[in-house]
């Protein structure tokens, strides 16, 4: 009977080691400078991708509003809400604009281009009077994979989200979550380029990176610790289904020998 109790004992203790890990919680911004008083935020601007669908509306002086419509998508009507149709920059970085032709928009920013539609409307020919053009990104999106709580891509309302707040969008980092070498990949010109963000660098807010622009993908890699508790836990599994089979053997050896 010495046997199966020397057994159960060696089990206890894989089980008892393999339950003592304990979860760290991610620590940001660790050596981070206080920007207190360092003046005011500036933000980058975000320069227009193909793809990108742009929802752009256009107002004047005019006292018949059938007069801007003319110069409108129509809008959609749904059950509940209505919704605004959008213009898709194309492969070549243009968009189509009826009754105003083509603009390439690929590369500028919002008002820019807002710009060069208003002064259509108003060269060579007036067609509107004091024309406003307000354009508006309607799928400015961000993806957040590898080690965070919830993988996905997220609609930024607001056009505007940094590095930490897509993180938080998608739960946090896990655990394991490498926050030192934080990837960014980004569309730039119509090439792919991939950014390193440390977050526990003191010239974190100084990174490119940092303000994430439409489109982009971070990725957080998976920390060195994780392989390890996997590769532990992997031996803990065969070393637990070892000691059961000769917990086993031994109960049956007993059982056969009484």
């Amino acid at each position: 009977m010495k046997i199966p109790r020397l057994l159960v004992l060696f089990a206890f203790s894989i089980a008892l080691f393999s339950c003592s890990t304990q979860k760290r919680v991610p620590d940001y911004l660790d050596q981070v400078k206080d920007t207190t008083g360092l003046g005011e935020v500036k933000f980058p601007e975000i320069r227009i991708q193909k793809n990108d669908l742009l929802s752009i509306q256009v107002y004047s002086d005019a006292t018949d509003p059938t007069v801007d419509q003319n110069y409108n998508l129509p809008i959609a009507s749904g059950t509940s809400v209505s919704t605004l149709g959008g213009f898709l920059v194309d492969a070549y970085g243009n968009i189509q604009y009826p009754k105003l032709g083509t603009f390439h928009a690929e590369g500028l920013t919002k008002q820019e281009l807002a710009e060069q539609i208003r002064k259509k409307l108003v060269e060579p020919v007036e067609l509107l009077k004091n024309p406003v053009v307000i354009i508006r990104f309607s799928g400015y999106r961000v993806s957040v994979l590898g080690e965070v709580n919830a993988q996905n891509s997220y609609s930024i309302p607001g056009e505007k989200v940094t590095i930490l707040e897509a993180i938080a969008l998608a739960g946090g980092m896990t655990e394991f979550g490498k926050k030192e070498t934080i990837r960014v990949q980004r569309e730039v010109n119509g090439k792919r380029e991939v950014g390193m963000v440390d977050l526990t660098s003191p010239e974190l807010y100084a990174s490119p990176y940092y303000h994430l622009m439409q489109n982009d993908v971070v990725i957080v890699e998976p920390s060195k610790r994780k392989q390890k508790q996997q590769d532990q836990t992997a031996t803990f599994q065969r070393i637990s289904l070892a000691v059961s089979l000769a917990s086993v053997a031994a109960t049956i050896y007993v059982i056969l020998s009484r």
